[in-house]
């Protein structure tokens, strides 16, 4: 009888065949956070467009904003692997993991920016290309290099350059800018705040051994509940306050509104009990996603 052979697989080992770099290099551009771009990006091309944008448009925009995404993400993890190793939920990234280099990694995220600004200024305009590189910068030395180990409102300010997509996507349609783009740009910026501090309450132990000063390994948890509060109901607010500028109807009004008030009444539930604060931070992607794939369905059905 033959015995049977066992392959011992090294988690740490660098990957061998083409298709193990690929997604070694996949993973650096942190997929699931470029899904912000999706949500924010083509709602305001419709919202631009009043009414259904050109498809070569939005597919090239998208292609455009992911690749300076994913430059900035890339980068992040390259600033970022000191405190990624000590932190357990980021220690089996690509780079404390040993699977990609820094220089390497680090180039490839240069690249990835320079090809985003190439394809946007390209298939639409040079404003949609600096707009999106410039939310790269921000979130590369801004964020990442100036404040994220240096004071608690790190995610608050570096927030900016998550909300920068919902102006890309108006300027790719449009080739300015007006008030509602900007009325887009804050409902993420007042939304990024809440969203990342319910995740930091679960992950709190992590950036304090890290050194990270997020607002609840800072300040605590019952006080950051209070800041998340008061973020979620100015949040609420700019969602409605697109209304007023004029450029969708009742559709979307109903659609935030009920999604406002939803996201109101997770507060007590969160102050009561933060063991919740994972339910809270997957609701406000839910919200998020609702407030803008309602100005689609508005936009579609009532221009």
């Amino acid at each position: 009888m033959t015995p049977m052979k066992v392959t011992v697989t090294d988690p740490q080992a660098k990957p061998r065949t083409v298709r193990e770099r690929i997604g070694v290099y996949f993973v650096l551009t942190k997929p699931r956070i470029i899904e912000l771009l999706l949500v924010t990006t083509v709602p305001a091309m419709f919202v631009a467009a009043d009414g259904v944008p050109g498809l070569a448009l939005v597919l090239w925009t998208l292609l455009g904003g992911t690749l300076s995404a994913a430059g900035a993400n890339t980068i992040n993890q390259v600033i970022d692997i000191d405190i990624d190793r000590i932190m357990s939920r980021t220690k089996n990234r690509p780079l404390p993991m040993g699977k990609v280099t820094p220089r390497a990694a680090l180039i490839f995220g240069v690249v990835l920016g320079v090809l985003g600004f190439a394809v946007l200024a390209w298939s639409s305009n040079t404003l949609a290309a600096w707009l999106s590189t410039a939310g790269l910068l921000f979130y590369v030395f801004v964020y990442s290099l100036a404040l994220k180990r240096s004071t608690v409102q790190n995610i608050v300010i570096g927030g900016a350059a998550g909300a920068v997509p919902a102006l890309v996507g108006w300027a790719a349609v449009t080739g300015d800018l007006g008030v509602a783009p900007w009325v887009m740009f804050a409902i993420v910026f007042f939304w990024t705040p809440p969203h990342f501090w319910a995740l930091a309450i679960r992950y709190k132990d992590d950036y304090a051994r890290a050194g990270v000063p997020m607002l609840p390994a800072v300040i605590g948890v019952e006080k950051s509940i209070g800041h998340i509060a008061a973020y979620s109901v100015v949040m609420v607010g700019a969602a409605l306050a697109l209304w007023v500028t004029g450029s969708v109807g009742w559709i979307y009004l109903v659609s935030s509104t009920l999604a406002g008030l939803w996201m109101v009444r997770l507060l007590p539930g969160l102050r009561r009990d933060p063991e919740v604060a994972m339910s809270f931070f997957s609701a406000s992607n839910i919200y998020l996603s609702v407030v803008f794939l309602a100005m689609i369905v508005d936009r579609v059905v009532l221009a």
